[in-house]
């Protein structure tokens, strides 16, 4: 893996019109936190490591060549992400062995959330080479605060799967989880997933964050039902999308045998007995015997 470029380049960064000179940086992978639409999003510190790097490991690297000429930074670009990573580890590996000194970043934020990163971070850990942070934006962070839906536990699950029976399925794994759950979703998928998560999840407050930091950026907050049936009439949603869904709530946790009777007619409705079972032992927390017992019961009681 070559890291030296044909011609000698300044370790140098330009922003506010100034130039400056990058210090010297630590041998080992750094971890970079890079703009997720607004190009000022970006620290000192980040645009320093940037500029003093032997190489940039990115996932792309044209998307990433945008952010390094904004800011007047030099540095070789290598590609990494998830089709050469096997590949490429080895190699960057080696450069670490020898001293070398390498950012990782993503195409947008912090790298390792929902990005090929993490097996080479955890190769290089293995190997006690050093891995530093430099922390700055991410999608996750900021639309969280932006919902105005509880943030002191939450719970990342990324994307989910894209076909609907399993789409439900996970969401009814994530029911019982007593935090704010966020999302990663494409604009094509995203009524779909709006609705299955009301069927699945019940009237939980929720928000699309669409375009964050950028000049359309857009939050719209409502129950799971009334953002399903926006995005379900409107044209389809563009953008990069994060999707936050409140926590379950205090019946949902300990519900009451008439709140069990009620999902499970609601369930059986629509699938097996087995399937309705499933989904409500993991909305409601009840062991799934007891949810058992009461579904033959009501089947029994049906006319």
């Amino acid at each position: 893996m070559s890291t030296q470029p044909s011609t000698p380049r300044s370790p140098s960064y330009t922003a506010f019109g100034l130039k400056a000179e990058a210090e010297p940086l630590a041998p080992g992978l750094h971890i970079v936190a890079t703009p997720i639409g607004n190009l000022r999003d970006i620290s000192f510190r980040a645009l320093a490591t940037l500029a003093a790097a032997d190489a940039v490991l990115a996932e792309d690297t044209r998307t990433s060549k945008t952010l390094l000429a904004h800011y007047g930074i030099s540095t070789p670009l290598l590609p990494y992400h998830e089709h050469n990573a096997a590949l490429m580890r080895p190699k960057v590996l080696a450069k670490l062995r020898e001293g070398g000194r390498l950012a990782l970043i993503s195409d947008a934020g912090t790298p390792l959330v929902s990005d090929p990163g993490y097996k080479l971070v955890a190769d290089v850990v293995a190997e006690g080479l050093p891995v530093t942070g430099i922390p700055g934006p991410s999608a996750v962070l900021a639309a969280l605060v932006l919902a105005g839906l509880p943030t002191d536990r939450f719970f990342f699950e990324g994307f989910l799967p894209p076909k609907a029976a399993a789409r439900r399925g996970r969401l009814t794994e994530l029911a019982a989880i007593p935090g704010t759950l966020v999302f990663f979703e494409s604009p094509r998928r995203l009524a779909e997933m709006l609705g299955d998560a009301a069927a699945v999840l019940g009237a939980r407050p929720a928000a699309v964050a669409r375009e964050l930091t950028k000049y359309y950026e857009n939050v719209r907050r409502g129950s799971l039902a009334e953002l399903a049936s926006h995005y379900d009439s409107e044209e389809e949603a563009r953008g990069e999308i994060v999707v936050i869904i409140g926590p379950p709530g205090a019946e949902e946790l300990a519900p009451a045998g008439d709140v069990i009777d009620e999902r499970l007619r609601a369930a059986l409705a629509d699938v097996s007995l087995k399937e309705a079972v499933a989904q409500v032992a993991a909305q409601t927390g009840q062991p799934r015997r007891k949810i058992y017992a009461r579904a033959l019961e009501l089947t029994r009681e049906e006319p």
